[in-house]
């Protein structure tokens, strides 16, 4: 009888209209932030750091942008690899650039910029949808990842052809380059994951939110009701590469140190990000959250069952991933197109009606 309404009395409209409802979420999401902030920091390692969390926390950002755009507003893309490359290039050019300003500035600079990008990209949206707009952005996603090969300026005329973070310091620890901390990468991503969701959740539940799920719904429909679809759109598209772009500089500069945009941001880069939003849940920043954990969670947790309990070739566990991946995909959008968030929400009203069955 622990997770009830009971004592949960609502007299204001913010007070009904709040993210949390029951006190019981309201405790477990301070507890949770407290557990991140608090105490993670504190016991964190280079494996968990490399392996599990910072990851998960970059692709959060990345998926919390595509699920704007694709969740929330119906616009199909598959270019958010080349997205991402956009947020690292621009990082890279600001922080050789301009060594001096701190590299929190050059992360949300990277961000913008890549907005700019995705708006003039997303044009097309105001006269193509559906498979023709996934078309469109594909043909991004090439010219993206074709630019920053081709044009030697992006990387600084390396001869390799890669770009590479140099060391810079937050409050006199360094985040970038090979002598950071795993609790300073953490704490990071953290910071920008946090601030990124509280972003998107104030902008799914307020006006410009609303006129994004009603373009989704019925564009014609929302037009007659007076939603402004060139003003929808192109918000959608720059707010979604805003946060896509710093998912990629946050990927190259505090996590890999080094890239090579063929090899990084590629189309599995896109189709990656795009399973993430599938899998946890369209228009859900939860959603987002809980597609990341899984597909970061599953390679490694398939390594441990796999190769170092059965016994099995690396190579095996390696595409019986991608096999549960894509069965995961086809489960979701012939049963449950909302994804894990879904499930999450009815275990929730199972449990707050249980043992009455309505």
């Amino acid at each position: 009888m622990l997770y009830r309404e009971a004592g949960d009395f609502k007299t204001t409209y913010v007070a009904d209209s709040q993210t949390f409802p029951l006190k019981l979420d309201r405790i477990g999401f301070w507890v949770t932030m407290a557990v991140a902030w608090l105490v993670i920091p504190f016991v964190i390692n280079d494996y968990w750091a490399s392996s599990l969390l910072v990851p998960f926390l970059i692709y959060a950002i990345a998926a919390i942008g595509l699920n704007i755009l694709t969740g929330y507003c119906g616009q199909v893309s598959l270019g958010t690899g080349g997205f991402m490359a956009v947020g690292a290039y621009a990082c890279y050019k600001l922080m050789t650039s301009f060594p001096d300003i701190n590299i929190m500035i050059h992360i949300v600079l990277a961000g913008g910029i890549t907005a700019i990008v995705g708006a003039a990209f997303g044009l097309p949206s105001l006269r193509i949808k559906g498979f023709y707009l996934a078309v469109a952005t594909l043909a991004a996603q090439f010219f993206l990842v074709w630019l920053f090969n081709k044009v030697a300026w992006f990387y600084n005329y390396s001869a390799s052809g890669q770009i590479n973070a140099p060391e810079r310091l937050v409050a006199g620890v360094a985040v970038t380059g090979p002598s950071t901390p795993a609790w300073a990468q953490y704490l990071i991503c953290l910071f920008f994951v946090t601030l990124c969701a509280l972003i998107a959740r104030n902008l799914t539940r307020g006006t410009i939110g609303r006129s994004w799920m009603a373009i989704r719904d019925m564009d014609i429909a929302a037009e007659i009701i007076g939603v402004n679809p060139l003003k929808a759109k192109l918000t959608a598209f720059a707010v979604s590469s805003f946060f896509v772009g710093i998912a990629g500089a946050l990927f190259f500069s505090v996590y890999l140190g080094a890239v090579e945009v063929g090899e990084v941001f590629g189309i599995q880069k896109s189709f990656l990000v795009l399973f993430m939003i599938i899998i946890g849940g369209l228009g859900s920043i939860f959603g987002s959250f809980a597609g990341a954990a899984f597909l970061v969670l599953l390679p490694v947790a398939l390594k441990w069952i796999g190769v170092d309990v059965m016994g099995w070739p690396t190579d095996l566990v390696a595409h019986f991933q991608l096999v549960i991946v894509g069965a995961l995909i086809m489960f979701f959008l012939i049963k449950e197109p909302h994804g894990l968030a879904q499930l999450w929400r009815l275990a929730k009203e199972k449990l707050r009606l249980w043992p009455f069955p309505y």
